[in-house]
């Protein structure tokens, strides 16, 4: 600005360049999503399905690296990124061990697993034919993990029908008779109802009966039972 009449005037100052360093750079969304799975990545301890949280977690996080080095300039997160990728991994492998432990600890002495898958019908075969597959446990100690169909006691039960899935046992209708087990527990203070899975350890029998809990009886026991 002038201050005389002939004074020339002064050009504006030019304002100070900006450092790099300087500029605004925001956390990269998918470092936030890694970060977020991978504090619900202990969830891989509850059952092996739950395992693909940390994997997503871990594989954004290697996601989340590599954008952050491409956009430096852009970008910040890296520490959350690592971190994120770290912890994930870590919750896997524990997870997958953990599990692997339950599974190979479920399993009574002298005691064999069995699906129901085992129990259906041969292709072609009538709904109520029994398999050899199936024939083959009849007498043995089995373990069977399925959930129990909901009747009118809620504690204290000690003969309850086990079923394939959560649709048969939780949302009525009557399931298949190949997808039925009655279970005869050995503890005759019995258990509460849960709609959970449960784990039954008992010797398979194959004997037709009927039962009023549903239309057709049950083909398949569990007897001398104990809830794992």
């Amino acid at each position: 600005m002038a201050s005389g009449l002939f004074d020339t005037p002064r050009p504006p100052a030019e304002p100070a360049p900006v450092e790099v360093g300087d500029r605004y750079r925001a956390i990269g969304g998918t470092a936030i999503a890694a970060a977020v799975l991978a504090v619900l990545s202990p969830l891989a301890f509850l059952d092996w399905w739950l395992a693909v949280v940390p994997v997503l977690g871990f594989v954004l996080a290697i996601v989340a690296r590599r954008d952050i080095r491409a956009r430096p300039t852009e970008l910040v997160g890296m520490p959350l990124a690592i971190g994120a990728a770290a912890f994930s991994a870590c919750m896997l492998g524990g997870g997958l061990a953990y599990q692997a432990a339950v599974y190979a600890a479920e399993l009574p002495p002298g005691f064999e697993r069995l699906t129901y898958a085992t129990l259906q019908p041969l292709e072609g075969d009538p709904p109520t034919a029994i398999p050899d597959a199936a024939r083959a446990f009849d007498g043995r100690n089995v373990l069977l993990k399925g959930y129990m169909y909901p009747g009118k006691q809620q504690h204290g039960i000690v003969q309850f029908l086990l079923v394939r899935d959560q649709g048969d046992c939780c949302f009525g209708g009557n399931p298949k008779i190949t997808d039925r087990v009655l279970v005869q527990l050995r503890d005759t203070r019995g258990v509460d109802f849960s709609p959970r899975l449960r784990k039954i350890a008992g010797r398979f029998a194959i004997r037709p009966t009927g039962t009023a809990a549903l239309d057709g009886g049950v083909l398949y026991h569990l007897e001398d039972a104990v809830v794992r």
